[in-house]
């Protein structure tokens, strides 16, 4: 089985590495120079054109970015220019961020063309390249059965699964998204009222290892915290301004359709559309710390 990999940044970069580590072969595609020099390094077959690409894969892999829904088309402009070089039976994993709709729509329309669609969910950020990935897939059972190799290389031990049939590998990202937006504020509204409460000067890096081992909220992103304290980072420095992809929103579309309180995610989106406005506070500065350890965001800094 040949793996062929639409998106050489961060993620598809891991990815080819992990399966190439784990004995396949991987050809890969990107527009970007210095990322298919990067992908070139860890012995990924970089190719010029997407259908070089179909032609010699047997499943492709789209780690394509998404925006936001109404003006994403990236993912079904690149599924447009491989269909004609695909054959019967030829499998597509959508491992980006995409809409659950828009993946059931993608899979019934590939199915006309007898190409199987798989929408799978990725997470595990930047360390996701040596200690694997968390995914969830969605998708016809058949297709799911016939890449669970790739599946175990790529993730790590017990953690992907099948989710069940079109859209939910992608909706199940989306709910885990919205509880990632929820973690975060939560972890970084409490770590501000320690700094700015009734009792001055406390160890924050102490606080966050003490908790870290055996508290009820140890968590990685607690390891995390901990790593932004023991590097002492001049938050003063940092503006407070956190971006989103749209999933937490998706989310809380969703739950309002199925008349679903989600309440507590809703909540931290509203906060970050506030610190887009204001540069945010002490927590937002937290959060978008955060999001940089684990996913390699960027974060604003004042001049």
């Amino acid at each position: 089985m040949k793996l062929g990999i639409i998106g050489l940044g961060k993620m598809g970069n891991a990815i080819a590495y992990r399966v190439i580590r784990g004995g396949y072969q991987v050809v890969g595609f990107d527009l970007n120079e210095q990322a298919k020099k990067e992908a070139e390094k860890i012995g990924v077959d970089v190719v010029s054109d997407l259908a070089d690409l179909a032609e010699r894969a047997d499943v492709i892999w789209l780690m394509v970015p998404v925006g936001d829904r109404s003006v994403d088309d990236s993912v079904d402009d690149t599924i447009e220019k491989l269909i004609p070089h695909l054959d019967d039976g030829d499998i597509i994993v959508d491992g980006g961020n995409s809409n659950f709709k828009d993946s059931v729509k993608r899979a019934q329309e590939l199915e006309k063309h007898g190409i199987y669609f798989l929408d799978c969910g990725t997470s595990g950020g930047l360390h996701g390249r040596d200690l694997g990935f968390s995914l969830m897939v969605g998708g016809q059972k058949k297709a799911y059965d016939k890449i669970v190799p790739l599946l175990q290389i790529i993730a790590i031990k017990d953690g992907f699964g099948y989710m069940g049939p079109s859209g939910s590998g992608h909706y199940v990202k989306m709910v885990h998204n919205g509880i990632e937006y929820a973690l975060l504020q939560a972890y970084a509204q409490g770590f501000h009222l320690l700094k700015e409460g009734v009792y001055e000067n406390l160890d924050l890096e102490k606080i966050s290892q003490v908790w870290r081992n055996g508290s009820i909220i140890r968590s990685w992103i607690l390891d995390l915290v901990h790593e932004i304290y023991s590097e002492k980072m001049d938050f003063s420095k940092v503006v407070g301004s956190i971006a989103e992809g749209g999933t937490g929103r998706w989310a809380v579309d969703e739950a309002k359709e199925q008349n679903i309180p989600l309440s507590v995610i809703e909540e931290s989106l509203r906060i970050r559309k506030w610190s887009r406005e204001t540069d945010g506070n002490y927590a937002t500065k937290l959060v978008a710390l955060l999001r940089n350890k684990f996913g390699g965001h960027e974060f604003k800094k004042f001049d």
